[in-house]
């Protein structure tokens, strides 16, 4: 009981707790650059507006190969909370790297399903998402994946609509795949939960 109470009331403790979370607010409320992509710090869905949460890299073998970062409505540190939330939410990917090719990129979404161990997607459901991803990649495309309570999940890149896949199980999967207990990357995962 004297560890729990001492760490909940410990001045120090408390100071860096709250160090962290202004720190993050801060950082939620200005938008962030990494890698030489900037994420502002809001992003308009129709009428309503997100807010940065946190960004990171996505990497392999040393290589940077897209930016990504987590829009909400209020920033969370809580990614069970984030992953579960029926509200209007965004992830926005930035290519950086010519590596990055449709193929492998829709490869890398089936893995990443298959290892989501949040909501529940279908087969036909999967498919139908990874038809998004039709165009050849170039480096500085933006996608925007993004859900809407009571639609589901829409695809933009470059700002063209290319559809969208109904239900918020759907969306727990596919959030799953970055900020789940088997991320695609424990780093990008941390990035977008505004803690590194």
């Amino acid at each position: 009981m004297k560890k729990i109470v001492d760490i909940m009331f410990n001045p120090a403790s408390f100071l860096f707790v709250m160090l962290v979370f202004v720190t993050s607010m801060s950082e939620a409320q200005n938008g962030r650059s990494i890698a030489g992509v900037s994420f502002d710090a809001k992003l308009k869905v129709k009428d309503t507006y997100l807010n940065f949460n946190g960004c990171g890299l996505r990497e392999k073998y040393s290589l940077d190969l897209y930016a990504a970062a987590l829009y909400l409505k209020r920033p969370s540190l809580d990614p069970s909370v984030i992953i579960n939330d029926d509200k209007t939410q965004a992830i926005k990917i930035v290519i950086i790297s010519k590596r990055v090719t449709r193929d492998k990129f829709n490869e890398s979404v089936k893995e990443g399903f298959e290892k989501s161990s949040t909501g529940k997607a279908t087969s036909e459901e999967i498919k139908k998402f990874k038809s998004f991803f039709s165009d050849e990649f170039k480096a500085n495309d933006e996608i925007n994946i993004i859900y809407v309570p009571g639609k589901g999940t829409a695809v933009t890149i470059n700002g063209k609509y290319k559809g969208i896949v109904p239900g918020l199980a759907f969306k727990k999967a596919l959030f799953g795949i970055w900020l789940g207990s088997k991320p695609a990357s424990s780093k990008l995962k941390k990035g977008m939960l505004g803690q590194v």
